[in-house]
This record gives C-alpha cells, structure tokens and sequence, in this order.
C-alpha cells in the first residue's frame, strides 16, 4: 500500500469516481483511502474528516460540471451562455447521478455551514459569469435595462429560474431563452 497520495486533486478525482459509480454512500475516509491504495491516514493528512472530504468532492464536482471556458468573451451572447449552462446541468445529472438533489443532504450538524458555503461560493461564480457575459453583449437592444431592472438584477433573476429548473431536474432551456429574449434584445 502506499503512504503518499500525489495530491488532494488525486483524492478528489477518486471521489468523483466513487460518487459516479457507487453513490454518495461510497465517499468515506475509508472507501476512498482503499480506492486510492493508501492508507487512511494519508487521506488525513488532507482532509480532517468525512464532511471535508465529502464538501471539497462536492465543490470539485460542481467545478466538473460548470468548468467555462477560459474566455467567458467565447459565448456569442447571453443567450448561448445560459444554454451552455442548461447543456452542462444536463450532461452533469447523467454524469453525477443524484448530484444535485442529493448533496445538500451530505452535511451534517455543525459542518453543514461550510458546505452550503462552498456550494454558494460556486453559485456565485457562476452568476459572476453570466453577468459579465450579459454586460458584454452587443445584441441587446438599447434601454433594456434601467431601475428597477438593473443587468445585476436580471441576472440574478435568470439564475433563480436556473436554479430553479435544476431542481425539477428540468434541463429544457426553451422558456428561459424565450423569456430572455422577449426582454432584452
């Protein structure tokens, strides 16, 4: 057996698996250690219990599932971005079956904060990039947005319609799209 892992994206990695494969049952210290072939000690020396490890897997699994492209400027318009994020909700329910209804339900007690933290801290970078997508489209028409409908606030709506649809496992962007459309181009 090996002492070492390489890296905590190493033990990451074999979570994703684990969860893939076997459900959230599967990613403890100990099941995760066997499918690394190191002891649980090693697993320990990165993750201080099973709620870090399981809050880091989450958190890599919504990396997994909304990796964006490096350039947000590689989305033509808002538009084409909130179907990418249809598209990856999508591919990542088949992918991480039970991913988004499920994972709450991982934290426990006292740790259920850091999870939800790291759960929002996705959110939020995600509404990060579709704001900055949406402040970079050219297509919208000209006084589409003023008070009360700020960019900033639409987006925030959009995303609770994205949200929204991502628990009713919901991944048909059509509605969405119309109503964007209808609104701001």
């Amino acid at each position: 057996m090996n002492t070492v892992v390489t890296s905590r994206e190493a033990i990451l990695e074999v979570s994703r698996q684990l969860i893939q494969e076997q459900g959230w049952s599967a990613v403890n210290i100990r099941n995760v250690a066997a499918a690394c072939k190191v002891s649980v000690g090693s697993i320990y020396n990165y993750f201080g219990s099973k709620t870090e490890l399981t809050a880091a897997a989450i958190e890599s699994i919504w990396k997994d599932i909304f990796h964006f492209p490096e350039q947000e400027t590689d989305f033509t318009d808002f538009s084409h971005c909130v179907n990418w994020i249809f598209r990856c909700m999508e591919k990542g329910a088949e992918k991480y079956p039970g991913f988004f209804t499920l994972h709450s339900m991982s934290f426990l007690g006292d740790e259920k904060p850091d999870g939800q933290k790291r759960m929002a801290q996705s959110w939020e970078h995600i509404q990060n990039v579709l704001l900055t997508v949406l402040l970079r489209d050219k297509n919208i028409r000209p006084g589409a947005f003023h008070e009360p409908l700020t960019p900033q606030k639409f987006t925030d709506l959009i995303f609770s319609l994205i949200i929204s649809a991502l628990i009713r496992q919901n991944y048909d962007s059509s509605a969405i799209l119309e109503l964007i459309k209808r609104t701001i181009y």
